[in-house]
This record gives structure tokens, C-alpha cells and sequence, in this order.
């Protein structure tokens, strides 16, 4: 899809690059959305796009990446895969003109984040971080109601996520070259839903576990704020957390229950009155509210999501980029230190 272009009177064609769980989770997600369809999927493994085209009915498997950008039916690329690769992903699908949805977190640092953005901009082309909890109608109702003052000025933040360890040496997760440790793959929802409602800190505090091999794996966040907020923050790769959310303010607080990236209610405790619980549906679930949100960009002609702005996800990653730097991780990309 070109610069300017925009997608009108026709379903949304999406190409997915990757074909791991998450990305079996969004086509899934997607296939059910009326004006979406999924067109192809790219792999560097032949076997694997065709596994995965053959599961979802799509109609073309690349196996390799260039051949999904030169594909002409596909309008929007989603990129899938380890965050390791997003910077050269997500610059291979702009390069060719392709607008973007790139799974979280968005890169490995800050400075390949910029260089996504700049060259979007550059391009005139639509690019967004999965976040798809900043798509949630629950989510943004919680943010409506903490702007019209329902608890008063926000006192402190308190969000985690942990999943029950030990991952072994070789994983993933365990790997620096593959942006492997807690921050990245979980801390990054905990410090978004913060910084949704407060914005960049001003300070930024970390202790953590660090493997041997060089990565977090138990990670406690304080986030500080001029205002006197502040933000108390965790993520896990060795236990289970119950990975909820707490915004307590000046005359109430919101208690978001488990799964709070992703939720369907929260209760609303105004002092001197009974809790209130709040829903929104929206007929969508899951990944399909980010789809949505993507199809709506391109079919206005919009480069950026109100919803997901990318100034927002720049300043994420610069957080996220101080944290690694307080508890001494670093990633091959980063380069050598001062």
C-alpha cells in the first residue's frame, strides 16, 4: 500500500510475519473481524509459512520476509516476531511502503524505536505498537474517569506481571541477543499502563535478579513523578504474580483484577461510597480491538493512533531503556558502554 493511500469500500488485507503463538492468536483473533482478512504469512522457514497458511486458511506462504512486502494484496504487515527482530522487521515492511503494527515490546531499546518512528514519518506511513491494552474499551473508560477527577489526583500506581519460572538456559528468555529477561517480554505492561496515566516519569529506580547469563529475572520498578506520583512496578520470569493494577488517588482508587492488560471490568472506590464495577462491551475481544483500531487509521488516512500514539511508545522504551541500565542488563545491540 502506498504513502497516502487509504483502504476504503473493501476489507482490510493483512500480511503476518511469524508464525509463533502470538501470532496464531492475532490471525485468530482477526479471521472473526467482518471487513478484515488475512491474505499471507511469511516465515524464514518455507515449512512453517505453509503450516501456518495451511491452519488458517490463508492463501499465500513466503518464506522469507521480502517476499511478504513485495505481495501487492497486502495492505497492513503485523510483525510477530521475537522482539529481537522488530527493528528489521518493521523497517523492511516501511521500506517497502507497507504500513505497520509491530508486536511489543516495540524494539530493544529506544534508539531503535526512533529509528522505526523517523522512518515511518519520513514516509508519510501508518505505524503503531501492539499495546493492545491502550485499545481496551475498559481500559480507556478507566483512563476517562481518572481525567474527570473520579479519584482525585493520582497518588500511586501499583501494576505486575510475572509468569511462574525456572525457563531454562537456553530459552528465549534467557538469551541478551534475544532481548531475553522480564522487562522486555513482561515489564513492558506494567510501565505502559503507568505511563498512560501519568506520562514519562521524571525519575526511574530498578533492582533486580540478574541471570547468569547476563539478563533479569525477578524485577522491581519505582517510577517517580514531580507531581508526587509514583509507581510501583513489577515483572517475573520466576513466579507466578497475580498481575493486577491499582490506581489509588486522592479520594478513591480503581482495582483492575487479574489480567489487567487485557480486562473486562474494574471497581471504582470513591471514598464514603459503595464500590461501583464497570464494564464496556464493544462486541470485540482480545487482539481485535488493535486490529480495529489499525483498520480505522488506514481507512482515515491517519499515520498514528490517538489510542497509541508513537511519541507515547518512544517514551515507554526510554523507560524501559533506564530500567535495563539501573539493574546493569545490557543487549548486544546496545553497543559498548561509555
Amino acid at each position: 500500500m502506498a504513502a497516502g493511500q487509504v483502504v476504503q469500500d473493501r476489507a482490510v488485507r493483512w500480511g503476518v510475519l511469524a508464525t509463533g503463538g502470538i501470532a496464531a492468536r492475532f490471525t485468530a483473533d482477526v479471521l472473526e473481524l467482518a471487513d478484515a482478512e488475512v491474505v499471507a504469512v511469511a516465515s524464514r522457514s518455507d515449512a512453517s509459512a505453509r503450516e501456518f497458511a495451511g491452519r488458517f486458511g490463508i492463501a499465500r506462504a513466503h518464506g522469507d520476509w521480502a517476499g511478504l512486502m513485495a505481495d501487492e494484496d497486502v495492505d497492513v504487515v503485523y510483525v510477530a516476531t521475537p522482539h529481537s527482530a522488530h527493528r528489521a522487521a518493521a523497517g523492511l515492511a516501511l521500506s517497502a511502503g507497507k504500513p505497520v503494527l509491530c508486536e511489543k515490546a516495540f524494539t530493544l531499546n529506544a534508539r531503535e524505536a526512533g529509528e522505526l518512528v523517523s522512518l515511518a514519518r519520513e514516509r508519510d506511513l501508518f505505524l503503531m505498537e501492539a499495546m493492545w491494552t491502550y485499545c481496551n474499551p475498559v481500559i480507556l473508560r478507566l483512563v476517562e474517569l481518572v481525567r474527570d477527577g473520579a479519584i482525585g489526583e493520582i497518588q500511586t500506581v501499583q501494576a505486575d506481571f510475572g509468569l511462574q519460572g525456572p525457563f531454562a538456559p537456553e530459552h528465549r528468555l534467557r538469551d541478551p541477543a534475544l532481548g531475553g529477561g522480564a522487562v522486555l517480554d513482561l515489564g513492558v505492561y506494567p510501565v505502559s499502563f503507568a505511563q498512560l496515566l501519568l506520562g514519562e516519569p521524571d525519575r526511574v529506580h530498578a533492582d533486580a535478579l540478574i541471570s547468569p547469563e547476563g539478563v533479569d529475572l525477578n524485577t522491581g520498578i519505582l517510577l517517580g513523578w514531580d507531581s508526587g506520583a509514583t509507581a510501583l512496578l513489577s515483572c517475573s520470569v520466576t513466579g507466578e504474580t497475580p498481575r493486577t493494577a491499582t490506581v489509588t488517588g486522592t479520594t478513591g482508587r480503581i482495582e483492575v483484577p487479574a489480567g489487567f492488560f487485557d480486562p473486562e471490568r474494574f471497581v471504582l472506590h470513591r471514598s464514603g461510597a459503595e464500590p461501583e464495577e464497570f464494564t464496556a462491551a464493544s462486541g470485540l475481544r482480545g487482539m481485535q480491538h488493535e486490529a480495529a483500531e489499525v483498520m480505522r487509521c488506514l481507512r482515515t488516512g491517519e499515520t498514528e493512533s490517538p489510542l497509541v500514539p508513537l511519541d507515547g511508545t518512544l517514551a515507554v522504551m526510554r523507560t524501559l531503556d533506564a530500567v535495563r541500565e539501573r539493574v546493569g542488563v545490557r543487549f548486544p545491540v546496545d553497543g559498548p558502554t561509555g
